[in-house]
């Protein structure tokens, strides 16, 4: 997240940021294989009575774990085509409704990704991203150019990627699964160990919003390696899931009881 400043241009983020314990958290997670792990673990029930716009395909498991209320929000289905809503689109309104109707202390954005060999990725690896950006949005005009990559931080947390020893990378994220030349020399430029199709729109709504975001991101393919990555993704997403429930796991658990700052 971008540091919160005053009118003067003073940094207010410490003073911002409440000390309260956490109370409220909501997962943003893209892929019902990917949340379903999430809602068995933490005892979630499918909420009937939506708090989000009457018709739309939007899935909310809520419960209480340990002294956390716990909400874990899909795109669902996309009512045509019946496939997982993935991407940036959906990303972007599912947090917007989310933060709304919510108002989290925190939100969670967890997934698979892809990940570079070069920068010491491997499958199975769980990633707590530093910054985020999109490796997509080509706009060649001054300044443009910059709100297109739109770079943002993480909520800081030293003291979780310390306690719980998670890997820390860079996060790029593209409305695409492969990587054509110019994703590639986006990504190099954005210095990502992960790519997804969610994370850095996330980002934007819940900086927009004033909310603190965090970003647990699984491999499940090898994107600078040899084999196809559609391939690759769908032979190693259930296994990568189950490493990705046990690190979100980790993390709500040492959450629990803390503030913010205590992160």
């Amino acid at each position: 997240m971008a540091p919160l400043q005053d009118d003067k241009g003073t940094d207010i983020t410490e003073v911002s940021i409440p000390k309260r314990p956490i109370s409220t958290i909501v997962f943003i997670i893209a892929m019902q294989t990917e949340a379903s792990p999430l809602v068995e673990k933490f005892q979630l029930a499918q909420e009937s009575n939506s708090v989000f716009p009457n018709g739309v395909p939007w899935v909310r498991y809520s419960g209480k774990y340990k002294d956390l209320n716990i909400n874990i929000i899909s795109p669902g289905k996309d009512v045509v085509l019946g496939v997982d809503s993935v991407g940036t689109v959906s990303a972007s309104l599912i947090t917007y409704a989310s933060i709304q109707a919510l108002q989290p202390d925190l939100v969670i954005n967890a997934g698979t990704a892809g990940g570079f060999k070069a920068k010491g990725a491997c499958i199975g690896d769980v990633y707590l991203a530093s910054d985020v950006a999109f490796h997509d949005r080509r706009i060649p005009i001054p300044v443009f150019d910059l709100y297109g990559v739109g770079t943002r931080q993480a909520c800081s947390t030293p003291n979780l990627a310390k306690e719980l020893n998670l890997k820390i990378g860079k996060l790029s994220t593209g409305d695409s699964l492969d990587m054509c030349p110019h994703d590639e020399k986006a990504i190099v430029a954005n210095d990502a160990t992960v790519k997804d199709m969610e994370g850095a729109a996330v980002a934007y709504v819940a900086d927009l919003l004033k909310t603190p975001v965090i970003f647990l991101k699984a491999v499940t393919d090898i994107v600078d390696g040899d084999r196809p990555t559609p391939e690759e993704f769908l032979q190693n997403l259930a296994a990568v899931t189950a490493a990705l429930d046990q690190a979100a796991t980790r993390v709500v658990d040492y959450i629990n009881g803390k503030n913010l700052s205590e992160l």
